[in-house]
């Protein structure tokens, strides 16, 4: 069964209208359709797919795709100028037919639509405060040509270790091998880690030490600040609740 993509506010053409409009076989536009989601031009998740109603097309149930402007005019750019006009001048009645954003009815309405701005403007605020010791840590750091310890970038985070440690660990970034903290691989195959191996100088004890790379020291600082984030939004929802 094919998963169906909710529709949004914004407006759609369907597969049918657009044969119709090009007197084309609706067949062979879904064809070209279908050809081009394979190919990954088409941003599926901004349509919506559906099987029309049995009757309608011989008794069968037929698939009708609903595309999203960007969508259709590509699945159109190979018909004639003359086609392609008059699908362009569709795409104009729809958009000058679509409703006007709804305006508050009543002054409470108003309050509410002026608190959930007044939320997303301090919520985009604290993600930029949050960001910035990050920001100035990738200005200052980023072009570093040496690799960095745990506490080196702990430090240079202003995180506390055990803090940073758990948000490693929980992150599926590093994990324990043998008392350890290793990089997972994918993370060493991203060219994020190198993992040094030495001999302690008293004990002559080897060991393999995980390393952050100039490339590494940049991206952690990006999801340290989002973790950082996400607990003062965390936070601030328990104090609402």
């Amino acid at each position: 069964m094919l998963t169906l993509h909710t529709p949004g506010a914004e407006a759609t053409m369907s597969s049918r209208e657009i044969a119709e409009i090009c007197e084309a076989r609706h067949n062979d536009v879904i064809a070209t359709i279908e050809r081009l989601i394979n190919e990954g031009v088409l941003r599926l998740g901004r349509n919506t797919a559906r099987l029309q109603a049995p009757g309608v097309a011989g008794g069968r149930p037929t698939m009708v795709y609903d595309l999203a402007k960007r969508d259709c005019l590509i699945v159109i750019s190979g018909y004639s100028a003359a086609l392609r006009a008059k699908i362009i001048d569709r795409w104009m009645e729809l958009e000058a037919a679509a409703p006007a954003p709804a305006l508050p009815q009543s002054f409470a309405e108003a309050l509410r639509l002026a608190a959930d701005q007044q939320d997303v403007i301090a919520a985009q605020a604290e993600q930029l405060a949050a960001a910035a010791p990050a920001v100035e840590f990738v200005e200052r750091y980023a072009d570093s040509t040496g690799t960095k310890g745990f506490r080196q970038v702990a430090k240079l985070l202003n995180a506390k270790e055990n803090e940073f440690r758990e948000f490693l660990l929980d992150s599926k970034i590093l994990y324990r091998l043998s008392g350890e903290l290793t990089p997972h691989a994918q993370h060493i195959d991203a060219g994020r880690f190198c993992v040094k191996a030495g001999t302690a100088q008293v004990s002559g004890h080897a060991y393999n030490a995980a390393r952050f790379t100039p490339k590494g020291v940049t991206w952690i600082a990006g999801e340290w600040a989002k973790h950082q984030v996400a607990l003062r939004q965390r936070a601030g929802a328990e104090v609402a609740a």
